[in-house]
């Protein structure tokens, strides 16, 4: 018998006994396989299913290490709760991130290294994305003031997309919705980890050639902070509905 005829007997039993309204949908989701470095079902040495606590503990270990390193090398002092927060939101975002990410009907091969990768599809990429545009919104606060951020009342004809990268990065803003509502319909949370990834993308393309500070004029600037605090907010949302926290700073 098959998972599927399993829990289509469950789905049924639980419809018979009222324990599941008519109104819930009840679906049978498959998983591909967690394979190891080597390609094989991912266990431990002595054979054993890896321990989910086990997991989550060894990256937040690695995470804690790496943060340590950059730390000492870029001369910063930081303290213990600081490096303890950091660590454990980047260990487990990545263990999340790195399962979301894979298409759910596929195996995938579970790799430390690659899924705290600072670079790539990996939450900590993600995480960094944030945390950069977050410290371009403190920036530009300190310079111009709180209110510089308050693009609230701003109406959308102030917002300037002249530039090629501006105009990108307002139409992948706006997809949100449609990439939400195709993950909701086909259960494939790794289509938003795909959106997000190409927002990062497209946001780092937009910073590098659309400078925000040293715009043109006063009304540039303040569009182009408008679509800094999109980007954050998009990226907060989408990380949040993956079950993914973000910082301030890292």
């Amino acid at each position: 018998m098959t998972s599927l005829v399993r829990f289509r007997q469950v789905f049924a039993i639980g419809r018979l006994a009222s324990i599941v309204p008519s109104t819930v949908s009840l679906e049978h989701v498959p998983f591909g396989l967690v394979l190891g470095e080597d390609g094989k079902k991912f266990k431990t040495r002595s054979g054993e299913t890896v321990k989910l606590m086990d997991l989550l503990s060894e990256a937040v270990r690695r995470a804690h290490t790496d943060l340590s390193s950059r730390i000492t090398a870029e001369g910063r002092t930081e303290d213990a709760d600081f490096v303890e927060l950091v660590s454990r939101t980047v260990g487990i975002g990545a263990v999340k991130y790195a399962d979301l990410a894979m298409n759910r009907n596929s195996n995938y091969r579970f790799e430390y290294d690659k899924m705290l990768a600072l670079n790539g599809n990996t939450a900590p990429f993600m995480l960094y994305a944030y945390a950069r545009i977050r410290g371009i919104q403190r920036r530009a606060a300190e310079k111009l003031g709180a209110g510089a951020l308050d693009t609230a009342r701003l109406q959308a004809s102030e917002i300037m997309l002249d530039a090629p990268a501006e105009l990108a990065l307002a139409r992948h803003l706006l997809k949100l919705a449609d990439v939400v509502r195709e993950v909701e319909s086909e259960l494939l949370p790794s289509k938003l980890c795909e959106y997000i990834f190409e927002l990062s993308g497209k946001f780092n393309q937009f910073y590098e050639s659309c400078p925000v500070m040293q715009a043109e004029s006063a009304q540039l600037q303040r569009s182009r902070l408008a679509l800094c605090g999109l980007s954050a907010s998009v990226l907060k949302t989408s990380l949040g509905l993956l079950g993914i926290d973000t910082l301030e700073r890292l």
